[in-house]
């Protein structure tokens, strides 16, 4: 059987050494348009921060290499510019010759990835305008930082590759401003943990501006200023990093379905609707797992994990070998906070037909009393209805891999909040807490559920939705400006001061203590008190 499959990388080799190792019989080729045929593209920005010091620890095989462990051809330097699929062949070009060529195939593989978008602005071409796409990329972008060329650099786009590009700029001392188009950076997280997030890094000397789109590069030759928004920024350097978009032209006349936004469209054993084609990586669209909607996922693990199932199906070992999508996970690594998610955000939730119900927590990451022991920022959201987890998103110092983790196991399972209330998680005070964190938000969404947990977000707080009610601090020493300070030690009655009508917000600094207040004071009569969840950690708290 002889597979032709288009694209390297991760995918497409993924697919290839698979494929050998289940049936070494398969001839099988590679044609990649680079000349790296397999490259750690997530670990570009790192490169650039010399957290990895060589660019040969990036190249995870070179075609020689990869030929050797798995027997498979490549041919690089070769671009694929037509489909057959009536005659089974591929038609293409070698990059270094010019020479034109065809393959037959029994059976293809696209997996032709995607490339970042590039802006059609000008002063796009100018000297020191970078994207991050290959490791020559982040070659060169260090090589002019390591020269003295780049003391400022602007960051174009607030997605995850934008904001790990302006941290290990940063790392190099390099002053770095980061704009994005968008209300928000950190896609696929809800407004409260973004906001934290924004703050977090402005603090930490990256300045951010969102709603704030790129209108043109400025300069002789080379980058001297960005226009975004408006405004104008002096900058020695831009780093455009606005998305990317599927590597599918080449199938304009093959027949191949394609979706609107230009990924190929698969079933759940990763066919395209032509017989004996079949379709992996960045280049391809995929399932949601909670709405059953299409779903794109260009991410390195969605690659090797479709890439498995595509020789699998192939090979004939497991016929049928479905997929059966993803959840939407993701994680980044800013400055000095690491920021996860997966599943839905409030409004995608709402959007699919859920009814989300949704808590802000701020938990112990470990056992407080343990060196280095911190918080996490945890949202979780629900279906009001079935309690089925719907989403999680988490930032903190810590591990928050490993909460997202737990969250991504439960939802691809299909698991409500009382089927995990009670796991029997990990717990050692370096590790966790006894009531380990994510178990305890459940809890605590639970108890918002079931109503014994009254609270205002802080989204909503921000938006002045507690304008009529009293501020009550429930720190454990008084630490809101202008605010009346309960000891809760102390409550054991009646407060005198308030009548138990009145309107009362609760707020300490994470909202454990606000919470335990609250009931008290609702076991002693008061009928009207709220807690603003996340607390002071969360939310800028005006009296």
């Amino acid at each position: 059987m002889k597979v032709v499959i288009v694209g390297g990388v991760a995918a497409g080799t993924k697919v290839a050494a698979k494929l050998k190792r289940e049936d070494r019989s398969c001839e099988v080729i590679i044609l990649t348009k680079s000349k790296d045929i397999s490259y750690a593209g997530c670990g570009l920005p790192y490169y650039v921060g010399e957290v990895i010091p060589n660019r040969s620890q990036l190249i995870v095989n070179t075609p020689d290499s990869f030929s050797g462990l798995t027997g498979v051809k490549v041919q690089t330097e070769f671009e694929v510019t037509k489909v057959n699929p009536n005659e089974k062949t591929v038609e293409g070009t070698d990059l270094k010759t010019g020479k034109s060529d065809i393959f037959e195939y029994d059976k293809l593989v696209i997996a032709t990835g995607a490339d970042a978008i590039k802006p059609p602005i000008d002063g796009v071409n100018k000297k020191n305008v970078y994207f991050m796409r290959t490791p020559d990329d982040a070659v060169s972008l260090r090589d002019a930082v390591e020269a003295g060329e780049i003391k400022r650099a602007v960051v174009v786009g607030g997605g995850f590759i934008g904001l790990e590009i302006a941290e290990n700029l940063d790392l190099q001392g390099v002053r770095v401003t980061l704009v994005d188009m968008a209300p928000q950076i950190l896609p696929g997280f809800d407004k409260e943990l973004t906001d934290y997030a924004t703050d977090h890094m402005i603090d930490k000397g990256i300045m951010i501006f969102t709603n704030t789109p790129l209108e043109a590069i400025i300069g002789e030759e080379k980058v001297e200023m960005v226009q975004a928004g408006g405004r104008k920024f002096k900058t020695d350097a831009v780093i455009l990093s606005v998305g990317v978009r599927p590597n599918t032209a080449f199938l304009a006349d093959s027949g191949i379905e394609l979706m609107p936004n230009r990924t190929i469209k698969v079933n759940e054993y990763l066919e395209t609707n032509i017989k004996d084609i079949y379709a992996v990586g960045d280049c391809a669209m995929v399932t949601n797992i909670l709405t059953k909607a299409p779903c794109w996922s260009p991410m390195g693990s969605t690659a090797n994990i479709a890439g498995r199932i595509v020789a699998k199906n192939i090979a004939g070992i497991e016929p049928n070998s479905e997929y059966k999508g993803v959840v939407g996970t993701a994680i980044v690594k800013l400055p000095e906070l690491n920021a996860a998610r997966t599943g839905l955000t409030e409004a995608d939730a709402a959007k699919a037909g859920y009814k989300p119900v949704s808590v802000i927590t701020v938990v112990d990451d470990k056992a407080h009393y343990y060196p280095d022991a911190s918080n996490f920022i945890v949202k979780m959201i629900a279906d009001k209805n079935t309690k089925k987890l719907l989403g999680l998103q988490v930032m903190g110092p810590g591990a928050v891999d490993k909460m997202v983790d737990i969250a991504v196991t439960a939802m691809t399972m299909g698991a409500t909040l009382n089927d995990i209330e009670n796991m029997d998680l990990s717990y050692a005070p370096p590790f966790s807490t006894a009531i380990h964190p994510f178990t305890h938000t459940v809890n605590v969404l639970l108890n918002k559920l079931s109503g014994a947990f009254e609270t205002i977000t802080p989204v909503a707080y921000a938006n002045g939705e507690a304008e009529d009610y009293k501020v009550i601090d429930a720190s454990i020493n008084p630490s809101i400006a202008g605010a009346t300070y309960v000891d809760l030690a102390k409550v054991d009655g009646e407060l005198p001061e308030y009548a138990k009508d009145e309107k009362l917000l609760l707020v300490c600094t994470k909202g454990k203590r606000a919470y335990m207040l609250q009931n008290r004071l609702k076991y002693f009569g008061y009928t009207d008190t709220l807690v603003l969840e996340g607390g002071a950690t969360v939310s800028d708290i005006k009296i």
